[in-house]
């Protein structure tokens, strides 16, 4: 081990699926002496040829432990069972196994209990994406503020890392948002290419392109319902209302009969507009219908 790799803090790495191997190898590159374990043995030994000290228990890795421990495994139930008996005093726990907000809080007082400091993460990004900061990827954190920043080096090794607060839930809240919003936009598109995909003489890579071009013009509506939910007035910057909105879809419902496809995957929000309008909510736009989705 050079000097240059000594002087970089140390990381325990429990979990090598894709995305622990994918991190387990942006730490190597940058330096990090780096320790591992995974529940099949033999895809730490892979990376032990890269230069990873492989641990043979969660016990033995984390005895050893000097900087984070970064947690990516298979779920929540995985990091109960990893470190069940283990002894976490002073420890810095780096979660970055996919779950829920509430799941996250109590895994947060869980590790506290145990005289462990706790951060939680969401990630963001796939695999191929890890070391490769030209891809714009990067994880939420939420936790505790100081141990991001004393470790912040180290997180923003493997992609870039955002604070999204204190509260240990925000980072999966975040995250399963963005990934909500990314399945609706996904629906839409499948909704979108089912209607073209009959028509043998339309291009398709064509059609493609301007999909992508209009989603990402319509993209920008996000801020001004953020304003709206913000403000509490629905109307501010509204150019396109939710009358004139719910009526043409109207248009949509008939194209989707004409073209025989299926409308369920648009028909859900439709009725949410509609209903927003019956309530004498026609001249705002669709920020009201997050209410709606809430009850409210």
């Amino acid at each position: 081990m050079d000097d240059h790799t000594s002087s970089k803090t140390p990381v325990t790495l429990l979990g090598l699926g894709d995305m622990g191997t994918a991190l387990a190898r942006a730490w190597l590159a940058a330096g990090h002496p780096l320790t591992v374990w995974n529940r099949t043995p033999a895809k730490a030994e892979r990376l032990a040829a890269e230069g990873a000290r492989v641990a043979a228990t969660p016990a033995e890795a984390l005895a050893s432990a000097t900087g984070p421990v970064v947690l990516c495994l298979l779920d929540d139930a995985s990091v109960g069972k990893t470190l069940d008996g283990i002894d976490l005093t002073g420890k810095d726990l780096i979660d970055l196994t996919t779950n829920t907000p509430a799941r996250s809080r109590l895994r947060a007082a869980w590790a506290e209990e145990r005289g462990a400091r706790f951060l939680d993460g969401g990630i963001m990004a796939v695999p191929p994406m890890i070391g490769r900061p030209e891809t714009g990827g990067y994880v939420f954190y939420s936790g505790d503020r100081a141990l991001f920043e004393r470790h912040r080096e180290v997180l923003e090794a493997p992609t870039g890392a955002k604070f999204v607060g204190e509260d240990a839930g925000h980072a999966a809240l975040h995250d399963i948002a963005l990934l909500s919003a990314m399945t609706g936009m996904f629906a839409g598109v499948t909704h979108a290419f089912a209607l073209v995909r009959p028509e043998k003489d339309l291009d398709r890579a064509g059609f493609a392109a301007l999909l992508a071009e209009w989603l990402g013009a319509m993209a920008g509506m996000t801020h001004e319902m953020a304003a709206q939910l913000e403000s509490g007035d629905y109307t501010e910057g509204v150019t396109s209302n939710l009358a004139m909105m719910s009526a043409g879809n109207d248009a949509l419902l008939a194209t989707a009969e004409g073209q025989s496809v299926d409308p369920r995957l648009l028909t859900p929000f439709m009725e949410l507009m509609r209903r927003r309008v019956a309530q004498g909510h026609g001249d705002e736009g669709l920020a009201g219908t997050v209410d709606l989705l809430r009850g409210e």
